[in-house]
């Protein structure tokens, strides 16, 4: 993958985070009755926030001083 298809790639995935988190918001402002959907929403907004993460650390490296 080169560096401008991660770069695409972490976009969508922070677009994608972004939407969940407005979509969990949302359920539990009325009411949040279904807790396990809330539940999977909340376990696919970490696996998102992981997958940023790396890419991320990917693109941009730690610099040791």
């Amino acid at each position: 993958m080169t560096e401008e298809e991660m770069r695409k790639r972490l976009e969508i995935l922070r677009i994608e985070h972004r939407d969940l988190d407005a979509a969990i918001d949302a359920l539990m402002a009325t009411g949040g009755k279904d807790q396990m959907q809330i539940a999977r929403m909340k376990k696919r907004k970490l696996i998102l926030k992981d997958q940023i993460g790396h890419i991320e650390d990917y693109l941009i490296p730690d610099i040791i001083a």
